[in-house]
């Protein structure tokens, strides 16, 4: 993982020099929230209180604060002059258990991993840019048969 200031996404690609962006056109780019994060850091405390684990861990291209992520599939996030369509709730892989012991299952619920978004306009974002909802569709909840 790499911590950069300035990116760019692009509509065939997501985010300019990730590799799987083109390959997953529907998980171009993934969003974490600090909150749900922290919440999940807060699940698997131990006697010294929450892991000090880098938001990297989780392996997301972008970090928003200070809001909900949208759980409804089809629902829009702006940032700057970017729109996203949220394709899935991010599903949290096996390296998170491999990270900390606890980690997948802290991030499972409530759609703590994050989104899954394609790109639907491209353009280059920067460290603090504005994020927005722009539209949010119902939230989407799997349900198992009766």
């Amino acid at each position: 993982m790499e911590l950069l200031k300035h990116a760019l996404l692009t509509t065939d690609k997501g985010l300019h020099g990730d590799c799987k962006g083109e390959k997953f056109p529907d998980r171009q780019l993934t969003i974490l929230a600090v909150e749900d994060w922290k919440e999940a850091m807060r699940d698997i405390a131990g006697p010294d209180g929450p892991p000090q684990l880098p938001w990297t861990t989780r392996r997301a291209n972008v970090l928003v604060q200070g809001m909900r992520l949208p759980r409804g599939l089809g629902s829009i996030i702006r940032i700057r002059d970017c729109m996203l369509k949220v394709m899935a709730q991010t599903t949290p892989c096996h390296l998170m258990e491999m990270a900390h012991a606890g980690l997948l299952s802290a991030l499972s619920p409530n759609w703590r991993g994050g989104v899954t978004c394609k790109v639907l306009t491209g353009g280059a974002v920067s460290l603090n840019d504005s994020v927005t909802i722009m539209v949010e569709q119902p939230e989407f909840k799997v349900r198992l048969p009766a």
